[in-house]
């Protein structure tokens, strides 16, 4: 009898914990008495849908199978299935829903619409209701329903859930390990997401995320972020319903287009489409800005497997028609996000060309001595895996790279990582943590120069469409609190706090300083288009050239801390500007506004050499002058009936005759140069003027600095 009433106990126990094998009911008039007419419709509707279902999961299947066979591993992102089988997939959502609604208890239709659902964003939640009511009426119904559970609760960031589900998948697998190999390798994986999700969602890092509001996002799809370093201007992809030829994919999204918006007092204005020079009836995808706003790359379909990468500038207040980059960029295969390096001469960018690491990689290109992009290099094994890298954005630090990775150590689908350029070497990735990054596909994250702010595309909840743009503002470590006195220590004592939070976060920022300014002439004050020079003082070389708007003036130059720079501005029939940064390694972010007023090549004009330096105390001129003393001189020759004054000035530090004395000395010594270089005697007179005419306060050190200046002044032309 004890047995029998254990027994009993057991019985009862096994089907309170799992349910029966099958509670699922069927189509069948004894479970719709009354019903014939109600029935017979449902069945109706149920035939029609399984018949497109049927035939959308074959395609599935077979894309999916396809897949395997190319890559030996699983799609790991749902991006990567999103559109096999979709048209019938649509075609078999309203009758199936239709036969759900008379018969909600029937196990295979629910996995049925929770396949479907599980596709679309916007209906993923829903899919999971669909999977949990199959799992409850019959966990047997299908084969593969653990997994898809599993993963809508991955996405719903249901970890334990997730992992629960996955097993039970693992172990169907397990009974079969050879036919199964590769789908045991990617339930796994998935298992180690959610270890890892679960982990970093318990350890949220201190970021705002916002989205960027209605000026920006749609009810339609918004993503491929792009922005100016200062954060002035945002470039991005859509795919509205203004599209330009208002054509439609397969699966009923409009064609992308690009779109632009400006900060305005602080706020982004109605974003609104590029001209028909950068979107055409086909699909136009940003895919990377340069840093200074004036080069744009665009993401063009070019078949069915391929896609290539097209470079526009910006010339006045439009864009230049973009032009197809050349073969060592562009291949048979399929190219997607650019990002260029501060000073231009590197592009990184990501191919699934033959002979990579994995699916998907980030390669660079160096630009030649003729300005073409040279071979294209792959970042190798510390960056690339096996799966796909996208999104790649170099920040204008010129050492931290941000991309995004489905095979480092995620929580799902692409995840946004980390990595420095130290020593010629990639550091180890590092994930960006939660909420930044979920079980979901983040991807296209762009950083300001400041270091401060972020922004990406993500599907999260709660958004105004599909995908929407975020902003993530970075809040750095909690700061302890302050106990100080008695009074202070009682109160804690009273009224103990767990988790005290500064009102202030420490922020980190980047090593980085911006220069931005307008260009005009400097009499009139129209604005001029003008060329920039970014040179290394210490080495002698231009790094790069830019460009102010010919419509605006405007320019902006980026420069990562570690370097000497000189900064020469130059247009013909004018004087050049010159001026001078030295940021040492532990230069935190700053931003400068120089505007900058150009003067007619005219007697009586006067200017600076910034980039003229002497030794200590002395009239020795030092090599880093170089490039500042081939600036005049070629100059000098271009017009060989200009007459000079070279003039020196000192601060009022030391006695007025050694100023008097020092400054006359660094005059002639650089007359002397210029004569060993060419230039006629007769055309130079040295003069130096002591602490006698200070441009600037002698009560600051950056007061003194200004007032030790070597400037040149036309006597006659």
């Amino acid at each position: 009898m004890k047995v029998f009433k254990k027994f009993i106990i057991l019985f009862i126990l096994f089907f309170l914990v799992f349910p029966a094998f099958s509670q699922s009911v069927e189509f069948e008039k004894d479970n719709f008495p009354g019903k014939k007419e109600e029935l017979r419709a449902a069945r109706k509707m149920l035939d029609v849908g399984m018949e497109f279902y049927f035939q959308g999961r074959k395609e599935f299947d077979d894309e999916r199978r396809g897949f395997i066979s190319e890559h030996k591993f699983l799609p790991v992102s749902i991006r990567d299935y999103n559109y096999a089988g979709y048209a019938n997939f649509k075609s078999a959502l309203t009758p199936l829903t239709d036969a759900n609604n008379f018969n909600p208890k029937h196990a295979r239709l629910n996995y049925m619409l929770g396949f479907i659902k599980f596709f679309d964003p916007l209906m993923v939640k829903d899919g999971l209701k669909h999977f949990q009511e199959a799992f409850k009426l019959d966990p047997e119904s299908e084969f593969d329903l653990p997994f898809w559970l599993g993963w809508s609760y991955q996405l719903a960031n249901n970890w334990d859930e997730a992992i629960k589900h996955y097993n039970i998948y693992l172990a169907r697998l397990n009974q079969k390990p050879k036919s199964y190999a590769v789908d045991i390798e990617d339930v796994n994986k998935k298992i180690a997401e959610c270890k890892m999700g679960k982990d970093a969602s318990a350890n949220p890092e201190r970021v705002f995320v916002d989205n960027l509001g209605p000026s920006i996002n749609s009810k339609y799809p918004e993503y491929s972020p792009s922005i100016t370093v200062d954060e002035g201007t945002i470039i991005f992809t859509a795919r509205r319903d203004n599209s330009t030829g208002a054509k439609r994919d397969d699966d009923g999204s409009y064609y992308e287009d690009i779109y632009i918006s400006n900060k305005v007092n602080g706020k982004w204005e109605t974003s609104k489409q590029l001209s028909k020079n950068v979107n055409t009836e086909g699909h136009d995808a940003s895919a990377g800005l340069s840093p200074d706003g004036s080069k744009l790359y665009v993401y063009r379909h070019s078949g069915k497997d391929g896609g290539d990468l097209y470079e526009s500038t910006l010339f006045g207040n439009d864009w230049e028609p973009p032009v197809h980059m050349n073969k060592n960029i562009n291949t048979k295969w399929h190219e997607s996000s650019v990002s260029l390096s501060y000073d231009g001469r590197r592009l990184y960018f990501v191919s699934d060309k033959a002979n990579g690491l994995g699916d998907r990689d980030i390669y660079y290109s160096e630009i030649d001595v003729k300005g073409e992009w040279g071979p294209a290099k792959n970042l190798g094994p510390d960056i690339n895996t096996k799966y796909s890298e996208e999104g790649v954005f170099m920040h204008p630090d010129g050492k931290t790279m941000y991309f995004s990775s489905q095979g480092h150590n995620g929580m799902g689908g692409y995840d946004i990582f980390k990595s420095v350029l130290e020593n010629g070497k990639w550091s180890k990735p590092i994930n960006l943590g939660y909420p930044i990054n979920g079980p979901d596909d983040d991807v296209f994250f762009v950083v300001s120069g400041s270091g401060n702010r972020a922004y990406f595309a993500s599907a999260k909840q709660g958004g105004y469409g599909e995908k929407d743009l975020y902003k993530i503002t970075f809040l750095g470590a909690e700061k302890a609190p302050l106990l100080s006195t008695e009074d202070q220590l009682l109160a804690m004592d009273a009224n103990p706090v767990s988790n005290l939070k500064s009102d202030v976060a420490e922020i980190k920022t980047a090593k980085l300083t911006i220069l931005k300014g307008v260009i005009t002439d400097a009499k009139n004050g129209q604005v001029l288009e003008a060329s920039i020079d970014l040179i290394d003082n210490d080495k002698n070389t231009v790094i790069a050239t830019f460009k102010s708007n010919s419509a605006t003036g405007k320019y902006l130059v980026t420069l990562p801390s570690g370097k000497n720079y000189g900064i020469s501005v130059r247009r013909e029939n004018y004087l050049f500007h010159s001026e001078n940064f030295n940021l040492p390694d532990n230069a935190d972010y700053q931003e400068f506004t120089k505007d900058v007023a150009l003067k007619k090549i005219e007697v009586g004009s006067t200017i600076v050499l910034r980039n003229i330096f002497f030794d200590f105390d002395k009239a020795t001129i030092r090599p880093e002058s170089a490039n500042e003393l081939d600036r005049l001189i070629k100059l000098l020759n271009e017009n060989p009936t200009l007459k000079i004054e070279l003039g020196s000035h000192t601060d009022s530090k030391g006695s007025d005759d050694y100023n008097m004395k020092l400054s006359d000395n660094r005059s002639k010594s650089v007359v002397a140069y210029l004569i060993t270089k060419g230039i006629s005697a007769g055309r130079l007179v040295a003069k130096g003027y002591g602490e006698t005419k200070p441009i600037d306060t002698n009560d600051t050190d950056a007061g003194r600095q200004n007032n030790r200046r070597t400037e040149f002044k036309i006597l006659e032309k």
